[in-house]
């Protein structure tokens, strides 16, 4: 009985790790954005390894055979996708066009089965309200909507008003969860003592304690803490003196 244990709990472990390296190497995409084609493929390799599970009697070439064979031929037709737009067309279908110039196209709403329900939800979801606020809706290929509204109903940015804005980039996490990223330390430059030195400047002794530390390209930075009962966020205006 625990031999059947330990060799159906070591199936597992293979079969969940060869499942996820095989589409590992189908591409990254998010679970929103796959298309019909690369979802039948995800199903039936989750399909097959769940069934080499159950079945702790059948070899597990069984399914490292199907498995490979799935993933090899997602990126075998992936790949004369890029070189084939017929073959995109195919498999993937193309975008609709739900509402054109503030008015619905009511063929396309009936061609792609997509109700004003759904229509006016993801709507919605992307801050329109009105419908005649629209310059183009694209029902894509994925099955998200990409909405443009027109251009009066567009918020207004610094390019509009002729304003020229500075560079941002990413912040760098420095301590993430009570631990020092290393990496990102090396890369702008700081070392350790430097961010103990700016931790006491906040009254905090312990690295373990800070929860984030952050520090943006403009010299600032960003602090929380593990305090359960006031989480502490402050952000320090003061340049650091490595950046001046």
């Amino acid at each position: 009985m625990i031999k059947e244990i330990i060799t159906m709990f070591w199936r597992t472990v293979f079969i969940y790790v060869f499942t996820l390296l095989s589409v590992r190497m189908m591409g990254k995409r998010e679970i929103g954005e796959l298309t019909p084609f690369d979802l039948v493929v995800s199903l039936m390799i989750a399909e097959l390894g769940v069934i080499l599970i159950e079945d702790h009697q059948a070899p597990l070439i069984h399914a490292i055979v199907p498995i490979l064979s799935l993933s090899g031929f997602q990126i075998l037709i992936s790949f004369f996708s890029l070189k084939s737009e017929k073959m995109r067309k195919i498999l993937n279908g193309s975008p609709s066009i739900l509402i054109k110039n503030g008015e619905i196209v009511e063929n396309e709403m009936k061609n792609s089965r997509y109700t004003i329900h759904d229509l006016m939800a993801q709507l919605r979801e992307n801050g329109i309200f009105n419908i005649a606020d629209v310059e183009f809706a694209i029902l894509e290929t994925s099955g998200s909507l990409t909405v443009i509204p027109k251009s009066q109903k567009r918020g207004v940015t610094p390019e509009d008003l002729g304003i020229e804005t500075e560079y941002e980039g990413i912040p760098s996490i420095l301590i993430n969860d009570g631990k020092i990223n290393h990496t990102n330390l090396e890369k702008v430059e700081l070392n350790e003592d430097w961010l103990k030195d700016e931790l006491k400047k906040e009254r905090i002794n312990h690295i373990k304690n800070v929860l984030l530390m952050t520090l943006d390209t403009n010299g600032q930075i960003y602090i929380s803490t593990k305090n359960a009962e006031e989480l502490s966020k402050r952000i320090m205006d003061s340049m650091p003196d490595a950046f001046h």
